[in-house]
């Protein structure tokens, strides 16, 4: 699938193409990797921003009781099937949620696919309760499959028109805003072609986790918000003079000449 060339690609349109073979290798894998990482996450409400096809599975397995997606859209009205019962509809640096109000959100793709991806981290730190977790979901740039975007992105095709970033430096950005770093995984170690998937990209999954862990093509991130908390300090209290000690101080004559 193609995209209008220096258009921002649409998180809608990415769904498609995580029906392809190759993009439901890639749903797989990640699909699984949220599911680990939400295993001993708890809460009331969890958000899923942007792509809302293939995590369902994994959703459906975590302990939080309410989860909610969000389709991205370029205008409230939305006549996607994504836009059914369960779901909200906004802009990922716009988001309709109130502030300290989530327990966990998912960016699955939405930093490549945004034109501003440090407001959609601020976004999310707003709408976070103290101890919130996010996972964020990229393509990693030092991969093959970050090789290949450097030759395909000019033909607008997904998803290779996206931007993708490091998982140092979204490491990065979460840091500026407060967030610790608790799990990072790379996967889909295989070359971005659609005969690969089967028998022989897993032992190259295999291989690569054991070998050169850094250089998958996907990586997914856990981050928890941290408050800092203000522990009160006690003033110091000076011992009272005399002159404040509530009694009296009986006058001296030394050095006045009187007798």
């Amino acid at each position: 699938m193609t995209v209008e060339p220096g258009s921002v690609p649409s998180l809608r349109a990415l769904d498609e193409w995580f029906r392809s073979p190759l993009g439901g290798e890639v749903a797989r894998l990640e699909s699984a990797s949220i599911q680990r990482l939400l295993a001993n996450t708890f809460g009331y409400y969890l958000v899923q921003v942007g792509v809302s096809d293939g995590f369902d599975a994994a959703l459906a397995s975590s302990r939080i009781r309410h989860r909610i997606r969000l389709p991205v859209a370029s205008f409230p009205e939305c006549a996607s099937p994504a836009c059914a019962s369960g779901s909200i509809v906004g802009l990922p640096a716009q988001l309709p949620i109130a502030s300290d109000s989530v327990d966990a959100v998912l960016l699955p793709h939405t930093l490549d696919f945004s034109p501003e991806p440090r407001a959609v981290l601020d976004e999310v730190e707003r709408v976070l309760i103290p101890e919130g977790r996010v996972i964020v979901v990229g393509f990693n740039a030092l991969s093959a499959w970050g090789v290949r975007r450097l030759l395909w992105r000019s033909k607008g095709r997904l998803p290779w028109c996206g931007r993708f970033y490091l998982a140092w430096r979204v490491e990065e950005w979460l840091g500026e805003r407060g967030f610790d770093i608790e799990v990072r995984e790379f996967l889909m170690f295989c070359p971005p072609f659609g005969a690969m998937v089967g028998r022989r990209c897993a032992a190259l999954d295999t291989l690569g986790r054991r070998l050169w862990p850094f250089f998958g093509s996907i990586y997914v991130i856990r981050a928890v918000k941290r408050v800092a908390t203000l522990t009160p300090v006690k003033p110091l209290r000076a011992k009272p003079s005399a002159l404040l000690a509530g009694r009296a101080v009986r006058p001296t004559t030394r050095g006045t000449g009187h007798a």
